[in-house]
C-alpha cells in the first residue's frame, strides 16, 4: 500500500509543477487561482535560491521507505525531470524559461484584471 501512495504523491507533485506553469494562465479565467499560483511560485523560487527540501519529497521517501523501495538520493526534479527529459547542462536555460512563462502569464493576468475592472465583470 505505501509504494502505491508513493506513486500517488508523484502524481501529485507532477500535478503541482503543471499547476505552477499553467496556473498564472488559469487565473486568467478564475481569478482566486492567482493566490495559490503566487504562493507556490514564491514557494518555487525559494527553494532555488536557499537549499530546501519540498515536503512532498519528504512525504515520498517516507512512503518508499515503508514500502521497502529505495528513498531518491536527490529532489523530485533532479530525479524524475532534470536529466530525463532534457539534459542536465540545460537546466539553468529550462529554469529561466520556465520562469518566463510564469511571468508572461501573469502579465496577461494583469491585463485580464485591468479589461475586467473596465467593463465590470469580476
Amino acid at each position: 500500500m505505501a509504494g502505491f501512495l508513493a506513486g500517488a504523491v508523484v502524481l501529485l507533485h507532477f500535478a503541482v509543477l503543471a499547476f505552477l506553469l499553467a496556473g498564472g494562465f488559469l487565473a486568467w479565467h478564475w481569478r482566486r487561482l492567482i493566490y495559490p499560483h503566487l504562493a507556490l511560485a514564491a514557494w518555487a523560487v525559494l527553494s532555488l535560491v536557499v537549499p530546501t527540501v519540498c515536503p512532498l519529497t519528504t512525504w515520498e521517501n517516507d512512503l518508499r521507505a515503508a514500502a521497502g523501495m529505495p528513498v531518491l538520493e536527490t529532489g523530485f526534479i533532479d530525479h524524475y525531470i532534470d536529466g530525463v527529459w532534457y539534459p542536465e547542462s540545460a537546466s539553468t536555460v529550462v529554469q529561466l524559461v520556465l520562469g518566463a512563462v510564469v511571468v508572461v502569464s501573469w502579465v496577461g493576468f494583469a491585463a485580464s484584471a485591468r479589461t475586467a475592472r473596465r467593463v465590470g465583470v469580476q
